[in-house]
């Protein structure tokens, strides 16, 4: 029965991995964990819901995020990601290389205002990757098949790149309140506004990461199909 208390464990790195929202992940593991102790006897029904009100009203900033839900909703609403398209679209004569890179930092931006503006099936796949791969074709005529997963790939990880590295940038964003929260819980004076801070540097060295990767791909690209277009001509 002692090893039932490390079930909330279990829950969180299940939930994680499955991607599910933090916040739900994250309490619906503090109630499985009080519904042992129900059973073990050592919380009551009441301790349960009495030890989640006291977390709530010990960590109010943790519902920050409904503030911003609606300017969220009215940016996407209004043609947030149309905008982002066309931007993209304008790189049309830009190589391989610069149309992933100038995605990543749309969708590094968007992460950081806690704005779903990307995806890979929602962009990389409709939009991004067909940009990219267009941008090969017009300089070298066609890319073979090694070329076009490789460029695949490098939009499909731009995609996450932006994403998982920016996400903390937004002080109302759930993965920031969570580790706002816990490191708070150990003793620590820290808040939402600190974590965000701290993740920008992070941010911005996963860009310029991504760029310089970005470069090497282009130069592959270069080599590799340059090759194949002397040999056809």
């Amino acid at each position: 029965m002692d090893l039932l208390k490390l079930i909330g464990v279990a829950v969180v790195i299940i939930g994680f991995a499955l991607r599910f929202d933090t916040m739900a992940t994250v309490v619906a593991a503090g109630i499985i964990t009080g519904l042992v102790a129900v059973v073990n006897g050592d919380m009551t029904f009441i301790g349960i819901f009495d030890t989640l009100g006291q977390s709530f009203v010990n960590q109010r900033v943790a519902t920050i995020f409904a503030i911003t839900i609606g300017i969220i909703g009215i940016s996407e609403r209004y043609g947030l990601k149309d905008k982002a398209v066309d931007l993209i679209r304008k790189l049309e004569k830009a190589t391989c290389g610069v149309v992933i890179s100038a995605y990543m930092i749309i969708r590094a931006l968007a992460a950081a205002g806690s704005i779903k503006l990307g995806g890979h099936v929602q962009f990389v796949r409709p939009i991004i990757f067909p940009m990219a791969e267009g941008a090969a074709i017009a300089k070298y005529d066609s890319v073979d098949d090694a070329s076009r997963e490789d460029i695949k790939s490098h939009a499909a990880a731009a995609d996450n790149y932006g994403n998982f590295f920016a996400q903390n940038c937004f002080m109302g964003a759930s993965g920031t309140l969570l580790i706002a929260s816990t490191i708070s819980e150990q003793g620590f004076n820290i808040n939402p506004l600190q974590v965000a801070v701290a993740s920008i540097p992070i941010a911005v060295i996963a860009i310029i990461m991504t760029i310089v990767q970005n470069i090497f791909l282009d130069k592959r690209l270069n080599s590799r199909n340059s090759v194949g277009k002397e040999t056809k001509q």
